[in-house]
């Protein structure tokens, strides 16, 4: 496997051959971890020139269906440590057809540029024109229409947020994909870097076409018949909005609440029966999971004359901009949606960040001169305008904002209802301890490092915190393997241990399923050295009040309770 170096300080590149790196540790996420060690140093600025990027793929990119993800490492600056986001769309076919398995973006440019990778060649283009276009889409479209490569190419690039260096800042690939969490489009923005473009023109070879041959009809047909997938395909994530609230697990108004009373009108049933346009899929995708809304804008003073827009929906959006600021009109939902995809932010932190400065505003720990709208659960339009104020920062008050909650709660109080985890917005479920001490020691500070929402709910209130922990890990640790490979959690279901053994001998490569859970261990290992050495402290990690205070499923969460599995992860499995 090869590996692209960019120096955007010297416009230079150079490639090398790191078979060692894929053979050791995979690809994707496993790799991505080692390359950061060897490039970066751990106590950078994340918005200074030495901070570093890298984009991995995996060994069955583009070999096998649903193996269409990327992920991106590197330091955050919301969180001041290890940043890693993952992104589906065309992006990893891309950097497979252009011939590398991973691509590293270090320095800073002296002007606006963009980047042009096209096969073995890198083109360092003149930006300055669109940088100051915040519509990140509008962006998307000028360098489609100017690069060649239709078809195969993906086009990374950030919108105002990112060149505003709000914290939260997402990179937004093809139309509806994003590297969402962590603050990569701020990084992007400190570096001068408003968009990468990947055109692939080649392709790959397997060992044995019979025996591929095999394997790719059998990972197709379990796909297809998977009901897990299914309901991807005809619903989307959206399907969890009704069970949540049943449950009472879905976040409202910035978790004073865990039901909605507007669920029904903001549902994934609804929006598939009053606004769904179409449903696409990633390369390589046989599911079609991303489901786009159409939402006509009608023109002021013109009757019957709309502009009609698609917009991409899911859970996290529906909760973070939807329950979470109580907006139960899906029509003002969808808006807020298209805000923030327009700005390039990550939805979640926006969502919460809005929550917490509403509540804020209520405490009157902040004025209405500091928010300048009046904020109100449930009004969208004051919504949309704090919004363009946390990318065009007027003041004080949304200046520190777009830093994330965690650091306006230190300006500003508010700290017990400040819903962060590891300095990282929460995502959408409050369902009992699994869920916010896999929040608290996930290592991306994500319900996606170990599902520990879905834990909740197979599990009765007694059980002991060791033991959730134990299984947090573990599944974690399997997670690094299938975020390696670099295949879509989606399909975790599918690309069970066995299977991934029999995907990998027509490539070629001979392991085994003890072999394969041992590197998720030193994957899960590495990450966490590389985090400590970051200045990551388990002590120093906050368990916002909020959550002890508003009930779920399993009732009241005791704080003691949590603390002793932040403690025992620590002995057990914190390496220093």
């Amino acid at each position: 496997m090869r590996v692209l170096k960019i120096d955007l300080s010297r416009y230079r590149y150079e490639v090398e051959d790191r078979r060692d790196l894929f053979e050791e540790w995979i690809g994707g996420t496993g790799v991505a971890v080692q390359l950061l060690k060897e490039e970066l140093d751990p106590n950078v600025d994340p918005l200074s020139e030495e901070n570093v990027i890298v984009f991995a793929r995996g060994p069955f990119t583009p070999a096998y269906p649903l193996a269409s993800k990327t992920v991106a490492m590197f330091k955050s600056p919301l969180t001041g440590n290890l940043g890693e986001s993952h992104a589906g769309g065309r992006t990893a076919v891309a950097i497979a057809n252009a011939g590398y398995g991973a691509v590293v973006i270090k320095g800073r440019s002296k002007k606006p540029v963009y980047i042009v990778i096209d096969n073995d060649k890198v083109y360092f283009k003149d930006a300055r024109v669109i940088w100051g276009i915040a519509d990140s889409l509008i962006v998307g479209r000028i360098i489609a229409e100017k690069e060649g490569g239709r078809g195969i190419r993906t086009v990374m690039r950030i919108g105002g947020g990112g060149e505003r260096l709000v914290r939260f800042a997402c990179v937004t690939t093809e139309t509806y994909r994003h590297f969402g969490r962590m603050g990569l489009g701020a990084v992007f923005g400190s570096k001068n870097l408003k968009a990468l473009v990947v055109i692939g023109r080649g392709g790959f070879k397997v060992r044995d076409k019979a025996g591929y041959n095999e394997i790719y009809r059998e990972i197709l047909k379990l796909s297809l018949e998977s009901d897990a997938m299914k309901k991807y395909h005809l619903l989307g994530t959206a399907v969890n909005v009704k069970p949540l609230n049943v449950i009472k697990a879905l976040p409202t108004r910035n978790l004073k609440s865990t039901t909605f009373e507007g669920t029904d009108d903001i549902s994934g049933e609804a929006f598939a029966e009053f606004n769904l346009g179409r449903r696409i899929a990633c390369s390589h995708c046989p599911i079609a999971c991303i489901h786009l809304a159409t939402l006509r804008i009608p023109y002021e003073g013109e009757p019957y004359f709309y502009k009609t827009i698609m917009i991409s929906y899911d859970y996290e959006l529906i909760y973070s901009l939807g329950s979470m600021l109580g907006v139960g009109d899906r029509d003002g939902l969808l808006r807020l949606i298209h805000r923030v995809e327009y700005y390039g932010l990550d939805a979640m932190s926006t969502g919460v960040c809005l929550a917490w400065a509403t509540e804020a505003l209520e405490r009157n720990l902040v004025s209405k001169d500091e928010t300048i709208v009046d904020l109100k659960f449930g009004d969208f339009k004051g919504y949309m305008e704090a919004i363009d104020y946390i990318v065009k920062q007027p003041n004080e008050f949304y200046r520190i904002l777009a830093q994330g909650v965690e650091k306006a709660s230190d300006v500003y109080g508010g700290k017990d209802f400040a819903l962060a985890f590891g300095k990282n917005e929460m995502p959408g479920y409050h369902v009992g301890y699994a869920t916010h001490i896999g929040y608290l020691i996930g290592l991306r500070h994500s319900h996606l490092d170990n599902a520990g929402y879905a834990l909740d709910q197979k599990i009765g209130g007694d059980v002991k915190p060791e033991e959730i922990v134990d299984r947090l890990v573990k599944e974690e640790q399997w997670r690094q393997v299938l975020s390696s490979l670099v295949v879509c959690f989606f399909a975790r279901g599918v690309y069970k241990p066995e299977l991934v053994v029999k995907a990998f001998k027509p490539l070629g490569i001979e392991t085994s399923e003890d072999e394969l859970m041992e590197k998720g261990r030193r994957i899960y290992k590495e990450k966490i050295r590389l985090k400590v050495k970051m200045g990551f402290d388990v002590d120093s990690l906050r368990i916002p009040k909020r959550i002890l205070e508003t009930e779920c499923m399993h009732g009241r969460l005791n704080e003691e309770y949590i603390k002793r599995a932040l403690k025992y992860w620590k002995e057990k499995y914190v390496v220093s």
